[in-house]
């Protein structure tokens, strides 16, 4: 802390000073002995033009930078306020090679002390953090930020950070702070020298841990609370005419009858009393999370029975724990227990963690995450990798350390009492309530060990996405990266991986090697890439022709020649992975004999090799399955043709798992109740009700309406000047698309998202928009081009005035902007999947082939389900209001049209051309 640091901000004219980019503005802010001592910033002349965009970011101008010093007469203050000191910017490499460059320009030495990066720093010791941008950062730790991209503002809150920072360290145990010391070596930064201070002067006082860590094997770990046994008793009654108003409106004052919402807890209260299966769609602001938890909490403590929450994503699973389940503690009159649980592989294993510790590394990347993982242990209760914020680099590290199930017993033994997988599992033995998601249900449901406890009730949240994660579940997948990942890890002798070590351990002459055996893992390798350029040769003859780079191409039995090629080389396949097993079991059940004890080494390959074959048996029963029993299941081959095949997954799913929902989940449970805001088409349940298989069962089903006005809220547009979609060709297509899009932008002022039903389409309309150059002044932000995830897209949307958010897919679903940030949605196409995607194709064969109309039982309920979807994106709050464009005129050119505008709720629908449609459009907004 008494180091003298120096913090630095530029605002810069471009990227590059070697091309000529200079310096606009310059700030700096130093820090000593744990507080802020001086400030100095300068604008600053870069005797040239300033960038438009640059003026647009900063708010810098020509004007306000022509009276401004040069940088040479500010470079003696710069080389006096820097002697001594560390050079610190958040993303230090970019202002240190800048100023660097310009004060040898100048005729001064470029800064060659120690350099601290506070990017880096908050990786390390926010491992959570959503986002690491200054500004995310300054709001996390309520630093006021009021002028980001100005260089003296951007210091100043760098110089607080950086205290933040410096103090967090100085609080951690000496023996996490010594392991953060052995690891930043290899950092960017010069962390090292800042830990040594920290380290020496702990090390001269008596070390007092405080009461809520503890050290454990040489790791600090947050102490965990002693789980506490919950005394039943039953609850005052609830469910009384008046009783649950009352209490809502003495927990929650802002609370507003929402008469929606008591509907649907009455109605679920029911189901559960009745045994009853049952179908809710609730519109959107109904206030469904606390709709279904507080009856399912009133009959689960009033029967003493536990339920299952289930949800899709893991944000809905965040949502519940860290806001619906508080206020639900504050709304019940009663204490109830809940825990959330997730798969096995969502857990840190310590064990790994601890030996991967002394394994030696120079990757960047896992070096940076085992120290951010040093410090979140002395901070989580859960142990979740969801928790943490890793980069690609870290999630492939992650996969070394997870809670498989598989490590040497040891050590697995000494850390059982601190495992957070086995302490998440005794704790849903005991919660009346456990939130989980759709994959370990249905994992639960098929596995012999049982990862759930019994139960005979539970509530699926986002309940159209469970028939598809159903469908996945029973499925198949060969990816190649993995399998090949998977062989090349066993390897062969000359490569020096398991099977050479495990070879080792059981002769001392290299030469005595079986050759025979060595030869078997040398034919499995060759046989994977033979597979998959057959393959290959297969989908491209048989497949659709036209296709893009990333595509999808059908694999079934055609009884070709290329058929029977296929199916050989898939054969080959499973009787060497069979063979390479055996040999592998053999050598292993050989060393066991050798040795009554095998040592830690030995252990860990032997535990890391029957991870492996477990991904073989996988394998093999996935080819069997594909290639023996193909009557059975749908297959097709998703690949990008460029780098094939690299990215190549070959999956297999059941054609319809109605009857095995039926059979091994419905036929079983008391009452499991479905809710989500899209699950009827024209009203009707009947194409959800199929699909999951309860047509035929004792099940109730329910529509509860939004409490929306969304006749006066939305106003729907159809542009006529728009072609019809299957009248012109692609190009021309997307040439009309992008001009509208453009000018109903500069009536909106963007704050405009708009979805694709295909990429291909998505980037070139992109392109087009861009090359136009009528939106400069509009960040464009597209799903696959922008970078950053879906979340990451939508809140930089929201950051800007003038933003177009463009997305494909996983956008037509869990976006949620609400306000004055979103006010147009635009529909490029109704989303119909297209008739040769392998999955359509095959349902629709299904379909005809037992007397069927592919169009009306599959395509058109899909569709309008997803559009359904995507209409809900818009309106998010009662205050809300905008505009829906459908450019795809077929939603009032053709008969089935009306079922798409049939099942939103009832809208003004106009359609018109573009003129009067932006004159109409900027009198409403």
């Amino acid at each position: 802390m008494e180091n003298k640091y120096v913090v630095i901000d530029l605002e810069t004219n471009g990227n590059s000073p070697r091309k000529g980019d200079r310096i606009i503005q310059f700030a700096a802010v130093v820090v000593e002995d744990g507080k802020i001592i001086e400030e100095f910033s300068s604008l600053v002349n870069p005797l040239q033009p300033i960038n438009p965009f640059i003026e647009e970011l900063t708010g810098i101008n020509d004007e306000m930078v022509e009276e401004a010093p040069l940088f040479e007469e500010i470079a003696d203050k710069i080389i006096v306020l820097l002697q001594d000191a560390y050079f610190v910017a958040h993303n230090v490499l970019f202002d240190l090679s800048f100023l660097s460059e310009e004060l040898e320009q100048a005729g001064y030495q470029a800064f060659y002390g120690p350099v601290l990066d506070t990017v880096e720093l908050a990786r390390i010791l926010f491992p959570t953090a959503d986002s690491y941008k200054l500004t995310d950062l300054a709001l996390q730790e309520g630093i006021d930020h009021t002028r980001p991209h100005q260089a003296d503002s951007d210091a100043y809150v760098t110089a607080e950070l950086l205290l933040i920072l410096l103090k967090k360290m100085k609080n951690f145990p000496l023996q996490t702070l010594k392991q953060l010391k052995k690891l930043s070596s290899s950092l960017k930064s010069d962390a090292d020298l800042v830990l040594d201070n920290i380290i020496n002067e702990k090390q001269k006082k008596v070390e007092y841990i405080p009461e809520n860590m503890e050290i454990y094997r040489g790791l600090a770990l947050k102490v965990q609370p002693i789980d506490k046994m919950q005394k039943k008793m039953s609850p005052p009654p609830l469910f009384e005419s008046g009783r649950l108003d009352k209490v809502m409106e003495r927990a929650l004052p802002f609370y507003r009858k929402r008469h929606g919402q008591l509907k649907m807890m009455d109605s679920i209260y029911q189901a559960f009393e009745q045994n009853q299966h049952s179908l809710i769609e609730a519109g959107t602001g109904v206030g469904k999370s606390l709709a279904y938890l507080i009856p399912a909490s009133y009959f689960a403590a009033h029967h003493h029975k536990q339920l299952i929450i289930s949800t899709f994503t893991t944000q809905l699973q965040e949502q519940l724990i860290q806001k619906d389940l508080p206020l639900l503690e504050k709304i019940l009159p009663f204490s109830i227990s809940y825990t959330i649980i997730k798969g096995r592989n969502h857990y840190i294993s310590l064990d790994k963690f601890e030996v991967s510790l002394f394994e030696q590394d120079d990757n960047y990347d896992v070096i940076l995450t085992k120290m951010q993982i040093l410090v979140w242990l002395t901070e989580t209760s859960t142990g979740d990798r969801d928790e943490l914020n890793l980069s690609s680099g870290g999630v492939l590290y992650w996969d070394k350390i997870k809670n498989d199930g598989n490590f040497s017993l040891s050590i697995s033994k000494a850390w059982a009492p601190k495992d957070f997988y086995r302490r998440i599992r005794n704790a849903a033995q005991k919660a009346q309530l456990i939130i989980t998601n759709h994959a370990l249900l249905l994992k639960d449901m098929t596995s012999v060990q049982k990862l759930l406890p019994a139960y005979e009730y539970a509530i699926i949240d986002e309940g159209h996405q469970f028939e598809k994660a159903a469908t996945k579940h029973f499925g198949y997948q060969l990816p190649y990266v993995q399998m090949k990942w998977s062989i090349n890890a066993i390897g062969t002798y000359e490569q020096k991986q398991y099977f050479y070590r495990l070879e080792s351990f059981l002769v001392d002459d290299e030469n005595r090697y079986m050759r025979k055996d060595n030869q078997l893992f040398h034919d499995l390798q060759a046989e994977l890439e033979e597979f998959f350029r057959t393959l290959l040769r297969y989908a491209k003859k048989y497949g659709r022709k036209n296709v893009v780079a990333k595509t999808s191409f059908r694999v079934k039995n055609n009884d070709t020649k290329e058929w029977s090629l296929l199916r050989g080389v898939a054969d080959r396949l499973v009787f060497l992975f069979k063979d390479c097993q055996t040999v592998v079991t053999e050598k292993i059940n050989a060393l066991k004999r050798m040795n009554e004890t095998l040592s830690s080494e030995q252990l860990m390959i032997v535990e890391r090799i029957t991870a492996i074959q477990k991904e073989w048996e996988e394998y093999t029963s996935s080819l069997r399955s594909i290639f023996l029993r193909e009557n059975e299941s749908i297959s097709w081959l998703e690949a990008d043709l460029k780098t094939y095949p690299n990215n190549a997954i070959l999956y297999a799913q059941p054609y319809s798992i109605s009857d095995r929902l039926q059979k091994d989940f419905f036929s079983r449970k008391n009452t499991i109740i479905f809710t989500s805001a899209t699950m009827t088409v024209n009203n009707s349940f009947q194409y959800y009700a199929e699909s999951l298989g309860l047509i035929n069962s004792n099940h109730k089903e329910e529509q509860i309406p939004s409490p929306f006005q969304y006749d006066k809220q939305v106003q729907l547009l159809i542009p006529e000047g728009v072609p019809e979609i299957n009248t012109v060709p692609l190009e021309e297509y997307v040439v009309s698309v992008a001009d509208h899009i453009i000018r109903i932008a500069e009536a909106t002022n963007g704050r405009m998202l708009i979805l694709f039903t295909s990429y291909d389409m998505l980037r070139k309309t992109y392109d087009l928009m861009k090359e136009g150059g009528f939106l400069e002044e509009y960040a464009i932000l597209a799903q696959g081009i922008t970078a950053g995830s879906r979340m990451r897209l939508t809140r930089n949307f929201q950051r800007y005035d003038k933003a177009i958010l463009m997305g494909t897919n996983s956008f037509w679903e869990g976006i949620d902007i609400p306000g004055e940030d979103l006010s147009c949605l635009i529909i490029v196409r109704l989303p119909f999947s297209s008739p040769d995607e392998p999955l359509t194709e095959a349902k629709n064969e299904q379909i005809k082939k037992n007397g069927g109309n592919p169009f009306l039982e599959n395509s058109l309920p899909e569709a309008v389900l997803r559009f359904k979807q995507g209409f809900g994106r818009l309106i998010r709050t009662e205050e809300d209001k905008g505009f829906i464009v459908v450019f795809d005129r077929r939603i009032i050119t053709t008969s089935y049209g009306k079922t798409f505008l049939q099942s939103i709720p009832t809208v003004p629908v106009k359609a018109t051309k573009l003129d009067e449609m932006l004159v109409f459009i900027k009198e409403w907004l």
